[in-house]
């Protein structure tokens, strides 16, 4: 492997996951956090970073919009990971000898009908693949963990109950960032773009901005807003559409946006995942 890519978490995590389906030619690199996985990028630790950043369960994921656009980072492109949640433990272990289990923030809800259902108590982790770790470094005989397959088999635990899943299709989207971006026309398939944009101080300024986009039949598949720096005042907004910015469609619908915004931000163009048409 002559290149490295930066996940959030550690050797097990569903970040692992995706770095080894979506990019096998390059050596995953286990970082503590999305700002860590982020800068190892940023430094040239890494070629590129596997940022999480939505789950059709749990929704989008705290902090990474808001931390994306000040990377300096771009997206190249996007996969989808069918999130299949495990309980794991000791080898011998039996269900009802479980009675808690560790995981991360995120992966709890994802699994909540049956931590219920069998009355067993969610602990929280601060990494799905660590909570494998600590489940078999640990002496506790009673504890469970919630994660991958491929955590069991690092760590030599169990698969106690396989694909516990309160929803069949749950789903992890992740972005793969990188230093420079790629503009290019990749596929066959559609293009997405990604951008950042501020609407300036007018009265109906965001519905006006969005029209661009309607009458140039550009479709948007995601909108959502946030804050900048704590204020109630400066709203900024995520948004991806369809097409790439050469099409005239495209470039028609940002020239209406510049007019109603002060700051427009290209984030990314790549090419939009076989698994995003299945819902």
């Amino acid at each position: 492997m002559s290149g490295k890519i930066a996940f959030q978490g550690e050797m097990g995590a569903y970040g692992h996951q995706a770095c080894v389906e979506a990019r096998p030619d390059l050596a995953p690199l286990p970082c503590p956090t999305f700002l860590s996985a982020v800068e190892a990028v940023q430094t040239g630790a890494a070629d590129l970073g596997m940022i999480a950043v939505e789950n059709s369960t749990y929704g989008r994921v705290a902090d990474v919009h808001s931390l994306l656009p000040d990377s300096g980072l771009h997206i190249v492109d996007e996969i989808f990971i069918r999130v299949h949640v495990n309980l794991l433990g000791k080898p011998g272990t039996p269900l009802d000898q479980i009675t808690h289990a560790l995981g991360h923030t995120v992966i709890l809800p994802q699994c909540s009908k049956f931590l219920k259902t069998h009355n067993i108590t969610p602990v929280v982790s601060s990494d799905n693949a660590r909570a494998a770790r600590d489940v078999a470094e640990g002496d506790d005989p009673h504890a469970g963990a919630l994660a991958s397959e491929l955590a069991a088999s690092i760590y030599g635990l169990e698969v106690i109950a396989p694909k516990i899943e309160d929803h069949d299709r749950n789903t992890t989207r992740f972005l793969i960032m990188a230093r420079q971006p790629d503009l290019s026309r990749r596929g066959a398939g559609v293009m997405m773009t990604s951008l950042i944009f501020r609407v300036r101080n007018m009265p109906a300024a965001l519905y006006k901005a969005m029209g661009g986009f309607a009458t140039n039949g550009v479709n948007m598949t995601k909108l959502e807003s946030y804050m900048v720096d704590g204020s109630f005042n400066a709203t900024q907004f995520y948004a991806e559409i369809e097409g790439h910015p050469d099409d005239t469609s495209v470039q028609l619908a940002l020239e209406e946006l510049d007019y109603f915004t002060d700051m427009i931000n290209l984030m990314g163009v790549y090419p939009a995942a076989a698994r995003r048409s299945e819902g």
